[in-house]
């Protein structure tokens, strides 16, 4: 992963090489381009100008020597709105693929001028395997240069309000935010359990919400500090909220309660009868899907770019596993 890195640093070294020998030969500049898309997508010279923080005088004759320098119209104006023309269309469309090539390499100039992040601060769901993190984490250790990393048990609203506030480098997330790209990366599968000799364990099937409520229910704590986010079945009159899951664990064997666990946690309890499953009448069963989100990639350096690829290369070799 790290030949790749390297790779795509050389890549991107030739791409800038190139494209600043064509900006030297060219009759034009970035800055007249920059221009014409402001003028365009703000509606006119003077909306422009005000978001550029420019003169309108200094748009109009910045506008009016590129297209002589390219001897073709690119704006009319009709009223006080300018308008592409035919050939405007064209080349606006074209100069936008030249600009945020540019912006993408003057981000990448940035990251690597800042040189290797020497901390990275990853959100992780509690509710995501730690085994696979740990995996991850593993293969990005001899590459790492010593970056320290560090991990946040996050619950609920808690894990988007770290995101939202762009306070973590990488999340792993069951429900992300709204305007964020997110990459799947495994479900996870919940069964409701209490202690084998909790009453509601020696029922073949509940069916009744005031069978479950004349119990007491454990929750987990939502992490969120604007304001708790409740999933799940909360209509128990007894609640107890703890921090995590293992807290939970320890009050189930005690014969008191009964929890939504993540599978994966409570298998081999399960199977060695320290615990037992509740059946409920049309949920069997709940599922939640996990997602990797990079709250800003823009600011995304090498380290979190190399240990993003090790978490997804990770569920690529499990999922590989699986299959075999």
């Amino acid at each position: 992963m790290f030949e790749l890195l390297e790779r795509k640093r050389h890549y991107f070294s030739i791409i800038s090489e190139y494209i600043g020998t064509i900006m030297s030969r060219a009759k034009s500049t970035l800055e007249q381009w920059r221009i014409l898309q402001a003028v365009v997508d703000h509606g006119g010279y003077a909306q422009a100008a005000e978001k550029l923080n420019k003169s309108q005088s200094s748009l109009n004759h910045a506008v009016a020597k590129l297209q002589h320098q390219l001897g073709i119209p690119l704006l009319e104006v009709k009223g006080r709105k300018a308008y592409l023309t035919e050939q405007g269309e064209v080349m606006l469309r074209r100069s936008r693929h030249l600009t945020q090539t540019v912006e993408e390499l003057e981000q990448l100039a940035h990251n690597l001028e800042q040189g290797w992040e020497p901390s990275l601060t990853l959100g992780r769901e509690i509710i995501y395997p730690m085994p696979l993190l740990v995996a991850a984490l593993k293969a990005f250790l001899p590459h790492s240069r010593g970056t320290r990393v560090t991990i946040l048990d996050t619950v609920l609203s808690g894990t988007n309000e770290l995101i939202n506030a762009q306070s973590v480098d990488i999340s792993i997330c069951a429900v992300p935010p709204k305007g964020y790209i997110s990459e799947p990366l495994c479900e996870m599968e919940f069964y409701l359990v209490s202690h084998p000799s909790h009453p509601l364990a020696q029922l073949t099937q509940v069916d009744d919400d005031k069978q479950l409520a004349q119990h007491l229910q454990l929750v987990i704590k939502d992490t969120g500090t604007l304001g708790s986010s409740d999933t799940g079945w909360l209509k128990a009159e007894q609640r107890w909220t703890v921090a995590n899951f293992h807290e939970a664990k320890e009050i189930l064997n005690q014969e008191m309660g009964f929890c939504w666990m993540p599978r994966l946690l409570v298998e081999q309890d399960l199977t060695e009868g320290r615990l037992a499953r509740i059946y409920l009448l049309g949920s069997q069963s709940r599922k939640a899907m996990m997602s990797l989100v990079i709250p800003n990639r823009d600011r995304q350096g090498p380290a979190a770019k190399l240990l993003e690829q090790c978490i997804l290369q990770q569920h690529k070799q499990a999922q590989s596993d699986i299959e075999q």
